[in-house]
């Protein structure tokens, strides 16, 4: 757990609170004043995951391959589908708190289905762990033609906003969108259960409050977003991501599955329920806000939620000395730093950029994960849990009331965000005259940027990935006949698209604490070439549905694969798993030779990876082998290096002192969790008996260098600069590691090397001056650790037998440009089975054959 602490004094109360209907049958609970807890807000996993990468292959797999299924919108409801059950796992963690287990949610949702004609339960996707995703709809019935105009009102809102907005089919029968994203944390549960009970009493609710909500609102229920984690009791999937740090690459199947709610349901309102904080934490958040987002329509409807919320948690009357739980907080109004909006990887803060115009974190009060799940009695969790779910349906029905209440203003709100991007309106800055009735709102609360016209993306493999990938996010992209792609900014989700390409700002003057990263730019991470434009082309341009394939193979001649790209890197992997021979050129790429079999190889991973095979005279000089990696990783490292085909079996320190076969690797890659100075004498002696046979090592930060030092396999001093620094940084590529390496590099915790030994090449360096593009980057109290000091510095270095990275080159497989960086240093330190390995030379930079 990290606590932020507050730095300047809270924001004053809110005194006169936004009406709100408490009539008979209203789902608000009767108000009671509370004021907000004192205390700073803890939230959990702000650092960089620290845990050994140990998924297996199967789910790495499946989340490399899954899709998410779609239903016609035109369908009506109910949508009835009785699902199939699940065998009674024993061992689901959920059982010890009282709470449902994975195998008991298909049982329950079909009982669910069964009361009435108002819900309907649909299979969203399926997880990297291979558990159902469960996506249950409570509204009135819908007759197919009725679905059919609720889905022509959605799009004309969406694609025509100024239409819309003065549509009177779509104020008087569009339906209220309200989404509630349920346990994307795996132990975090209590949000499913809450979900559950309001589902059934919704189901038979006959009251005139119910009866109009459901009359004037689709209510949607990701039961349980992170099945593998509900299981085993892990904040993270089966891969080991956390899935609320995923919603910008979208690298796993959840994810996939909460992009896809968001975009085709449209939520105007969205809850994302977490523990723990105590008292129950609502958002708005503090600064710094997203600077892409129309706020000042987020600010207003997010925090007149959050107080219905707030009084509806306290409303319960659990208080601290009777139960334990302290009056919720708000951060925009109780706290000053520590809990931002700023990047996009929350779900909230994507849903923002989706048509949300009321969305919040929720946490929970009473902790029961963690040391607290090993250690209290089962009847304290039991106590605790029932706390949390009683709080959870407290903040969700108070939603509902606030949805049913404010259904005209919410979705006129959508409408003005959708039409602000449409139309290349100029954002509406927060004040106390923009957005009335918000206490406290001061210049620290102003962020806006400036949206260019346009932006150009050059069309090859790594342009067609990104491509792709903001089609997926509904962003619309363009492009003339064999020109490059274009992404119009005067679009409805103009927001999203700048947050994506745009490089961000160093905001490391604004705030002194961050809670998670504070850049992620894809235009400058992700190794496309792309580039704001002042205007459009002249040439005509058409809406593209999917990039043009790049997949090409040269008719004659020799073969010639760049590796600058993560899926070149999977295209090589696949050849040399077939034994199709290939050869390292001097520049680094790959020669796949002018053979039937080789060609019809080639063929086949062009088109498996979309990539491009171009005619070559150059000769390869190091024949390439299949390169098995021993990987001592973070989860997102080890799911980046099996993107890019390579075979990894996961080690750490306890299972080298366990004994590992080292004849299964021939090459060790350490970033956390194996120090040598904790190895047994059996396992020291096996893994120097390794690394005396020509293996090389490559490390990333400190662990991998003091690794490296350990062996004696790389004389390299590294400095760490500032533990919680992140952000987008200029660097300077000088070796054959890094080359075609893009200009710009991702750091969390920089480091870099000093005390170079005299055989030791400078790979990369960070640029000179400032080297911080984007991001939040401080010095210490004492002066030190900052970009000044990292200035010129080298960020990654090589040896004959080793080579270290200061940067994150794999972070969370988001920075996909750099991945290939990895790559090449693998296949450069990696002893081959044939007993060669390609070395990257000390002084001269040129390549050769070496035993």
């Amino acid at each position: 757990m990290r606590t932020i602490a507050r730095a300047v004094p809270p924001r004053p109360v809110l005194l006169t609170a936004v009406a709100l209907t408490t009539a008979a049958g209203s789902l608000l609970l009767q108000p009671r004043v509370a004021g907000a807890d004192p205390r700073p807000a803890t939230r959990e996993g702000s650092g960089p995951d620290r845990h050994a990468g140990l998924a297996p292959a199967a789910a790495a797999r499946r989340a490399l391959t899954a899709t998410v299924p779609r239903t016609d919108a035109r369908l009506g409801y109910p949508r009835r589908q009785v699902l199939s059950p699940d065998p009674t796992n024993p061992a689901d963690t959920s059982l010890k708190l009282g709470l449902t287990p994975y195998h008991a949610l298909a049982p329950r949702l079909n009982s669910l289905q069964r009361l009435g004609d108002r819900v309907s339960v649909e299979v969203a996707g399926v997880s990297a762990g291979g558990h159902r995703l469960y996506l249950v709809t409570v509204t009135t019935p819908e007759t197919a033609d009725r679905a059919t105009a609720q889905e022509r009102m959605r799009e004309l809102i969406e694609n025509a906003p100024a239409t819309a907005a003065k549509s009177p089919e779509i104020k008087a029968g569009y339906k209220t969108p309200v989404l509630f994203d349920n346990n994307i944390h795996g132990d975090e549960r209590e949000g499913t259960d809450a979900s559950l009970d309001l589902i059934q009493q919704l189901a038979t609710a006959n009251d005139a409050q119910t009866k109009d909500l459901l009359a004037h609102s689709r209510l949607y229920f990701n039961i349980t977003a992170n099945p593998d984690g509900r299981i085993a009791g892990t904040r993270a999937n089966a891969n080991g991501f956390d899935l609320n740090r995923d919603l910008i690459t979208a690298s796993q199947p959840e994810a996939r599955a909460i992009r896809a709610l968001t975009i085709d349901k449209q939520p105007a309102v969205l809850l994302d329920l977490h523990g723990y904080v105590n008292g129950t934490l609502i958002e708005p958040t503090t600064p710094p806000h997203g600077e892409n987002y129309e706020y000042d329509l987020f600010l207003k409807n997010t925090y007149a939620n959050a107080l219905g919320m707030e009084t509806a948690v306290n409303g319960l009357g659990y208080t601290p000395a009777k139960d334990g739980v302290s009056p919720a907080q708000i951060p925009f109004r109780d706290q000053a730093e520590g809990w931002d909006d700023w990047p996009p990887v929350f779900t909230p803060q994507y849903a923002a950029f989706q048509g949300a115009v009321a969305a919040h974190t929720v946490e929970i009060p009473l902790q029961v994960d963690n040391s607290a799940y090993d250690t209290l009695p089962t009847a304290e969790l039991h106590r605790r849990a029932a706390v949390n779910v009683a709080v959870a349906g407290a903040a969700m029905r108070a939603t509902l009331d606030f949805a049913r209440s404010h259904r005209t203003s919410l979705i006129a709100d959508q409408i003005e965000m959708f039409r602000r991007g449409a139309a290349g309106a100029e954002q509406v800055p927060v004040s106390a005259r923009t957005v009335p009735g918000v206490p406290g709102i001061g210049p620290e609360d102003v962020y806006t940027t400036e949206f260019p016209r346009a932006y150009t993306i050059a069309a090859d493999t790594a342009g067609a990935r990104l491509v792709a990938h903001l089609i997926a996010d509904d962003v619309r992209v363009l492009r003339a006949a064999n020109g490059p792609y274009v992404v119009d900014m005067h679009q409805s989700k103009r927001g999203l698209a700048n947050a994506l390409l745009a490089d961000g700002r160093d905001i490391s003057d604004k705030v002194t604490a961050m809670y998670d990263i504070s850049a992620w730019s894809l235009g400058r991470l992700w190794g496309a070439t792309v580039e704001p434009a002042p205007g459009l082309p002249a040439t005509p341009l058409t809406t593209v549905s999917a990039p043009s394939p790049v997949a090409h193979v040269a008719p004659h001649g020799g073969l010639r694969l760049r590796l600058t790209d993560p899926a070149e890197f999977a295209a090589l992997n696949s050849l040399l798993r077939q034994g199709i021979p290939v050869r390292r050129a001097v520049d680094g790429s790959a020669i796949v030779p002018d053979t039937p079999s080789a060609r019809a190889g080639a063929t086949t991973a062009a088109q498996a990876y979309d990539v491009a095979f171009e005619a070559t005279t150059l000769a390869g000089v190091t024949a390439l082998h299949p390169v098995r990696v021993a990987a001592a990783v973070t989860p997102g490292e080890l799911f980046a290096l099996r993107e890019m085909g390579f075979d990894v079996t996961p080690v750490s320190t306890d299972v080298l002192n366990a004994g590992f076969d080292w004849s299964k690797a021939d090459v060790l890659f350490v970033s956390t969790e194996l120090e040598y100075g904790d190895l047994t004498p059996t396992a020291r002696t096996a893994l120097d008996t390794f690394l005396s046979a020509g293996h090389g090592l490559v490390g990333r930060g400190v662990t991998g260098a003091a690794f490296a030092s350990a062996t004696g396999l790389l004389k390299a001093t590294p400095v760490e600069g500032t533990e919680e620094a992140n952000g987008v940084v200029r660097v300077v590529n000088s070796g054959p590691v890094t080359t075609d390496a893009p200009p710009y590099g991702f750091v969390y915790a920089p480091v870099w090397f000093t005390g170079l030994g005299p055989t030791v090449r400078v790979e990369q360096s960070y640029a000179t001056g400032n080297p911080l593009l984007a991001g939040h980057w401080r010095t210490r109290a004492d002066g030190s650790g900052g970009p000044a000091d990292a200035a010129g510095r080298p960020s990654v270095v090589s040896d004959t037998r080793a080579v270290l990275f200061g940067t994150e080159p794999l972070f969370r497989d988001h920075p996909k440009g750099e991945l290939p960086q990895v790559g090449r240093a693998l296949f450069t330190m990696a002893h081959t089975s044939d007993g060669t390995r390609a070395r990257a030379h000390a002084s001269s930079g040129s390549v050769e054959e070496s035993r």
